[in-house]
């Protein structure tokens, strides 16, 4: 006893600084398994033997599908949001670009499928008719948006398009789960320092007394995994709050539930359920046809309405397949001018959807466990790679320790 405390007494300074060496690699650690879940984006080494890519993008497909999933199953009814839409008010936001993209498809559509008649047509006569089709076209626009909800699942797949969307922006899908976790990432590097420390004084004893090379070594290895283990392990349990004495013990995603909630509503609102994303969804998903063919028999309903009076006189003058034509065109001129014309309504749509207070108000009403599953698939995947990442970081860092100490 008395060499070891005289090896105390000479060497003290090394003995000192285990514990923060430890606590170091503690936090070293936790740092590299943070960055490990989201970086590199895309594979970085010899395929398949040397190399890495964070976990979220790797498994980006299968995140996308959870948390698409998710959202569609317990946050958000896409046809509540759409329902949260008033015709009237829409028509109103863009009607004066509205009429003028109505002018402009009406002479294109006729000026092309049809130039003689639309040439001997007096000008009076042309206004006229561009005006009658001008006044029928807030009808339109109502029948359009009540047809389009009501059917909603017929010309939108909201699933695809934010699985596409997320998959598609790989740096979306890390800021999704990265900026929604960003305080249980901090709390994972900082418990990597508290436990490291405690394990380090431990650590310095046990060689004080041994001696052992192998001392330093394995206590930073399981410094390293035991620590990367238990840190994400507080992030989840106790789900529910567990009082301990005057302590309550709960997991800290947990007890954020209202900030993530916020949080992460404003992100689905801001990036994927968006204006923009929504029309590119409807006019260019997989069930585009099927809005194509909506459009074309409200158009065609349209069309029919105006010559209701003189149809036969119009059948004879443009003939059945010529009016057929003219149907076709105006229906896909209307959906070429739908992107530019609606944006000027962006801003009402954004609020009347008011996605990021609907989603927020859902995830606080979530069980602990479905709240939980917002962030545990992106720790699950991979889970065990981080942690002997981890646990292999330590090991080699005791092994400087142990040359430092001889040395």
């Amino acid at each position: 006893m008395d060499a070891v405390l005289d090896d105390l007494a000479r060497h003290w300074w090394l003995y000192a600084a285990i514990p923060f060496v430890a606590a170091l690699i503690g936090y070293v650690t936790k740092r590299v398994a943070i960055e490990m879940m989201f970086k590199p984006l895309e594979f970085v080494g010899i395929k398949p033997f040397l190399g890495w890519q964070g976990v979220v993008p790797k498994h980006g497909g299968r995140m996308a599908a959870v948390a698409t999933d998710l959202l569609t199953s317990n946050l958000l009814d896409v046809k509540e949001v759409f329902r949260r839409i008033d015709p009237a008010i829409i028509t109103r936001e863009i009607e004066q670009p509205l009429l003028r993209a109505v002018d402009e498809v009406a002479r294109e559509v006729l000026e092309k499928h049809h130039p003689r008649l639309w040439e001997v047509m007096p000008t009076m006569a042309q206004e006229l008719l561009i005006k009658q089709v001008q006044a029928s076209t807030p009808r339109l626009v109502r029948e359009f948006m009540e047809e389009m909800t009501e059917n909603l699942d017929e010309v939108l797949d909201f699933q695809h398009m934010t699985v596409q969307r997320l998959t598609r922006d790989k740096k979306l899908l890390v800021r999704l789960i990265r900026e929604t976790s960003r305080p249980e990432m901090a709390f994972i590097a900082r418990t990597g320092i508290y436990f490291g420390f405690g394990l380090g004084v431990v650590q310095a004893f046990v060689w004080a007394l041994t001696k052992e090379p192998w001392v330093l070594p394995i206590f930073g290895g399981c410094i390293g995994l035991f620590t990367d283990w238990l840190a994400i392990k507080l992030i989840f349990v106790p789900r529910e709050p567990v009082r301990v004495g005057r302590v309550i013990l709960q997991g800290k995603f947990q007890r954020r539930r209202a900030e993530v909630a916020r949080q992460y509503g404003e992100m689905i609102a801001n990036e994927i359920l968006t204006v923009p994303n929504l029309l590119d969804a409807v006019l260019r998903g997989p069930r585009s046809d099927r809005l194509y063919a909506l459009v074309e028999r409200l158009v065609a309903h349209a069309v029919d309405e105006q010559a209701s009076v003189a149809k036969p006189m119009v059948v004879m003058a443009v003939g059945g397949q010529r009016l057929q034509e003219i149907k076709q065109a105006a229906a896909r001129k209307a959906l070429e001018r739908l992107p530019p014309t609606i944006r000027y309504a962006e801003g009402y749509l954004t609020e009347a959807m008011d996605v990021a207070k609907i989603v927020e108000r859902r995830m606080l009403g979530l069980t602990p466990l479905e709240f939980e599953g917002l962030l545990r698939p992106a720790f699950r995947q991979d889970e065990w790679k981080l942690i002997a990442v981890g646990g292999l970081i330590g090991f080699l860092v005791g092994e400087l320790q142990v040359l430092l100490m001889l040395h």
